[in-house]
């Protein structure tokens, strides 16, 4: 494919499909705690094999319930939790993660006092710890840490740019490079959180895919 239309499947993707988890969830990215932990608390619901939409709606819905944040999720009995997750539809794994949620409420307010940040004070700077800390976290494994870092990477700039594993197969699967360097310059503007999210959404839905295709070959 041509570097003009590369850079024009680029275009059409990000247009169409450039929208982060975080924004999908009613999440207010920024570099606070709260925020900082609903954004863990998606990247953990969307690691398991569930549907992405039922994920989002999950993590509303334990917005919604008042669990929001470290303390309230710790100190909500885990009945509580289950039905939270209940009433997002994350049925399959509901049980097993609304003991992982209240783990992990605990050990983040035990170690790092309930704030992402000091997390990240901890890693020093380094990614590769970003991502061995966060798998601490139960219910957290390699997919759920790189989901963290894809969208975190608007508000801690040393995780950018973050295009992983799974990014990089929407790349494939559009045709596109697989080099991150040159698919960020075929961004252009675009931050590399809205170009990995547009990349993921690619990756996992090929009617996405198909889509931009069709958009860029229209032009």
């Amino acid at each position: 494919m041509a570097g003009r239309d590369e850079r024009a499947v680029v275009r059409a993707l990000i247009e169409a499909h450039g929208r982060t988890y975080a924004q999908e969830a009613g999440i207010d990215l920024k570099d606070t705690p709260q925020p900082l932990y609903r954004l863990l608390v998606l990247a953990h619901l969307l690691s398991a094999r569930i549907r992405g939409s039922i994920a989002v709606a999950t993590a509303r819905a334990l917005y919604e319930a008042g669990l929001r944040d470290p303390r309230r999720m710790a100190d909500a009995g885990w009945q509580e939790r289950v039905d939270a997750l209940g009433r997002g539809g994350y049925r399959r794994y509901d049980e097993r993660t609304a003991t992982q949620l209240g783990e992990g409420a605990e050990l983040l307010t035990e170690r790092w006092g309930g704030d992402l940040r000091r997390l990240r004070e901890e890693a020093d700077g380094e990614v590769a710890e970003l991502r061995r800390l966060l798998q601490e976290f139960p219910g957290v494994g390699p997919a759920g840490a790189d989901i963290f870092l894809r969208e975190v990477q608007r508000v801690w700039p040393e995780a950018a740019p973050y295009l992983d594993a799974k990014a990089l197969q929407g790349a494939e699967r559009l045709n596109l490079p697989k080099d991150p360097d040159r698919l960020l310059s075929l961004a252009g503007r675009a931050e590399p959180a809205v170009l990995a999210a547009a990349l993921v959404r690619a990756a996992i839905d090929k009617d996405v895919a198909e889509d931009s295709l069709s958009r860029a070959g229209s032009r």
